[in-house]
């Protein structure tokens, strides 16, 4: 039986009291949580429970006023020109060092790395349409009940150990019900499954050649997310991780007793393919953002997913992104200059996409294709200029300009952020 004030957390309820054991990262937010605190500490004020969905909002604005979300320049330049089982260990040395969370703190976290702009929770096991705090499990017996905290990177596999019991980067909120039936089977790929949630997860025998035990297999949407999860896990403790060997017989089908390369070679190639073929997404982006504003460290997989294949050799050869666009883009009678980009990771070359319409008529080029219409140009890095001929006298042209990597089928164009832009009429 949970304690009067266990229930009252579990339905999304403070006590006044309570608000003295929020987490504290710096000495703005204790300020502020002394504030609090002393309100919450008046006579009038003890008998009166706060609700989290109504007090968490206004934490969540104060407390991210002091909370960095991107890392800060020179993050990973410990790990530049690495690769392998060092590349492995730089990352570690990185990302090791965190805040550890207590497991009741995991429903606060949710509120900002899981729950979406309706307050519907992201759940990656269910259709279900969880609202924060309000459907926080409790007990369960059917799909849709409520959202409980789930171990991706199961916890019996480390022993229920800390600081892994409450790393955000594999603590999911998902269906109380098929977390249950997910249990501590490893993930894996089914064809003949003996459960499918709503939202098409499924258990069942593993049809990934290498195991035949129970798996379960999320949906191809989610795969690239808990695949990186699982790289971050065996990486952030690469220093205990050797010891989860022998813990579970489940845990045993997928790790080795090492720190390097950890996972079985079935398992490992299969989270390869699942990172190749599901990339990062603003989710996983924007999740990553917020872990970090709480826990102080990343996922450096979702940061850089190349670093998958330079550390395992497993999934894509995912080439990085130029850093920066060219600037000084201009036009003189359909004379393109400008300067070459520049930072740690410098394009090949550049496309110059032309439309005679406007700016909006020129779509944003897709990774992996090759151009080759009469309105699309590629010139090498360090040319700094194009000439474009035969058009007819005073048309007006709209030309914008994208940095890209690789070449053929893993050329990498960036195309976010503000793309840099001209129009000029030709000249008679």
């Amino acid at each position: 039986m949970l304690s009067e004030q266990s229930q009252i957390k579990n339905k999304g309820l403070y006590l006044p009291s309570q608000l003295k054991n929020f987490p504290i990262r710096n000495s703005s937010e204790r300020n502020l949580i002394g504030k609090l605190t002393m309100f919450s500490d008046m006579p009038e004020m003890q008998p009166i429970h706060i609700r989290l969905k109504y007090l968490l909002p206004v934490f969540i604005v104060f407390l991210t006023l002091f909370a960095k979300a991107q890392p800060p320049a020179g993050y990973y330049d410990a790990a530049n020109g690495l690769s392998g089982a060092t590349l492995k260990t730089a990352l570690y040395n990185i990302v090791h060092s965190h805040t550890e969370l207590t497991y009741a703190e995991l429903w606060t976290a949710f509120y900002t790395t899981d729950r979406q702009a309706n307050d519907k929770m992201w759940d990656m096991y269910s259709n279900c349409d969880f609202t924060y705090s309000t459907n926080q499990c409790g007990t369960y017996s059917l799909e849709c009940d409520c959202y409980n905290r789930e171990h991706s990177f199961p916890k019996s596999w480390f022993a229920d150990a800390t600081p892994m019991y409450t790393d955000l980067f594999h603590i999911y909120p998902t269906d109380g019900k098929v977390n249950g039936m997910r249990g501590n089977y490893p993930f894996g790929e089914v064809s003949s499954p003996t459960y499918t949630s709503g939202n098409g997860s499924k258990l069942g025998p593993c049809s990934y050649s290498g195991y035949t035990g129970i798996v379960f297999e999320p949906v191809d949407e989610y795969k690239g997310d808990f695949a990186r999860s699982y790289f971050y896990m065996v990486t952030c403790y690469e220093n205990v991780v050797a010891t989860w060997y022998n813990n579970d017989a489940n845990g045993d089908a997928v790790l080795q007793p090492n720190t390097y390369p950890v996972f079985e070679t079935w398992f490992l190639n299969m989270l390869g393919e699942w990172s190749a073929n599901d990339p990062v997404s603003q989710k996983e982006t924007d999740r990553n953002n917020a872990a970090y504003a709480i826990q102080g460290n990343r996922n450096p997989f979702i940061d850089h997913p190349e670093y998958v294949y330079a550390i395992w050799g497993v999934g894509a050869n995912v080439l990085p992104e130029p850093d920066a666009y060219p600037t000084s883009f201009s036009a003189h009678n359909i004379h393109l200059q400008w300067t070459d980009a520049t930072g740690p990771v410098l394009p090949v070359g550049y496309l110059i996409r032309m439309s005679t319409v406007g700016f909006d008529d020129i779509s944003a080029p897709t990774d992996g294709v090759t151009y080759s219409g009469n309105t699309d140009f590629y010139v090498p890095y360090g040319t700094g200029e194009l000439w474009v001929k035969n058009l007819s006298a005073g048309t007006v042209c709209y030309f914008k300009i994208y940095s890209y990597s690789g070449n053929g089928a893993s050329i990498d164009y960036k195309t976010d952020g503000n793309v840099p832009q001209v129009a000029q009429s030709a000249g008679n």
